[in-house]
């Protein structure tokens, strides 16, 4: 369904970005990976699904390494198709006490590089009139939660950005949709789940279900191969006229 076609996925050398990048590989297209930690692992992995793969190390929260990479993919495959916005970081505490330099780092890295990669990305598919932005938001794009107030505001934000670059492209073939999943089990989630455990001196197990309990109905957590798939629909025929929507995928979590 994808051959040909081109996606760049930021933050993908693991977690959600990994699973989004295979599905869309496993769909034919050729894939750029970015992020940090181990690279070589996760290449392997898009190369055996039989597509062309390459990797920039751009540092998500500097527009210029951004520009550096955007400009990388196309000189690697002529163009980026598909734009999928996922990179991100976390910090947990009470706003009073929120570091500044934490602040600052979740707004850039969360936010303000899906509105870099996300204006360098759209002229050339407002030129082939064909193009999917994706933004992984969060659930709590949609929702708070206490001490994650960078996060909660990035994540809305992205949500806004999302509804905004979907109406500015609505006559086109250019769409733009948000994914917002509850908990998934990723390093970023698991740490959560370690800090948990240790601090109620309780199981992983046990600190995985306590999580679950808190917010989640389903007690399941969403994986990355499912919100892969929701990428690849949005990608699809079928999800052409699907633009500004923020879709949770969080076992029923804001349906409370």
């Amino acid at each position: 369904m994808l051959a040909n076609k081109t996606a760049l996925i930021t933050g993908s050398t693991s977690g959600i970005g990994l699973g989004i990048a295979k599905s869309l590989a496993r769909q034919g297209a050729n894939i750029v990976l970015n992020g940090f930690g181990d690279v070589e692992g996760p290449k392997a992995e898009i190369a055996a699904l039989g597509v062309k793969v390459a990797y920039h190390g751009a540092d998500m929260s500097k527009a210029s390494d951004i520009e550096d990479m955007m400009s990388f993919a196309a000189v690697q495959f002529g163009q980026v198709d598909i734009l999928v916005n996922n990179a991100g970081i976390q910090h947990v505490a009470r706003i009073e006490s929120f570091p500044i330099d934490r602040w600052d780092a979740i707004i850039a890295i969360n936010l303000s590089s899906a509105f870099h990669a996300t204006r360098l990305a759209l002229p050339t598919m407002q030129a082939r009139n064909w193009g999917r932005i994706i933004n992984v938001a969060s659930v709590h794009g949609l929702v708070g939660s206490a001490e994650k107030s960078a996060y909660v505001a990035a994540k809305h934000g992205v949500v806004g950005l999302t509804k905004v670059t979907a109406l500015e492209n609505a006559t086109s073939g250019v769409t733009c949709n948000a994914i917002c999943p509850g908990w998934v089990l990723t390093p970023l989630v698991q740490k959560q789940v370690d800090a948990k455990a240790a601090a109620l001196g309780i199981s992983n197990e046990d600190a995985k279900k306590q999580l679950l309990g808190e917010k989640e109905p389903s007690m399941q957590f969403t994986t990355p191969e499912e919100l892969g798939e929701l990428a690849v629909f949005f990608c699809s025929p079928a999800g052409a006229n699907v633009r500004g929507v923020a879709w949770n995928m969080d076992g029923g979590w804001v349906a409370q």
